[in-house]
């Protein structure tokens, strides 16, 4: 039994020591999940924040798109009836030449 208390006495710098660093090792955690938490809320907010940024826009992009097609209709409509017109001129123009002739 002595002996074993002399061991105990002996290794009590190195009991003290690996306590002391595995207090150390508990803070440092504490604080390295509290600093995850932290970063990890930031994180959360700048995508939110990211989220309405381009929201936005897609409202944006979406009601120009509409306008667009619109335009695009309108515009072969008249495509459609310029050409319908220039059909009618040329099937004029043969006309009177045939009544020159």
């Amino acid at each position: 039994m002595a002996g074993r208390l002399n061991m105990l006495y002996r290794d009590r710098r190195a009991h003290a020591r690996t306590t002391l660093l595995m207090e150390r090792e508990a803070r440092m955690s504490r604080e390295a999940g509290g600093r995850s938490v932290d970063a990890s809320d930031l994180a959360r907010l700048e995508v939110m924040s990211l989220r309405t940024t381009v929201l936005g826009p897609q409202a944006v992009i979406t009601e120009l798109q509409a306008m667009d097609r619109k335009r695009q209709a309108t515009i072969i409509k008249l495509l459609a009836a310029d050409h319908r017109r220039q059909a009618q001129f040329i099937e004029a123009l043969k006309l009177l030449k045939a009544l020159q002739t």
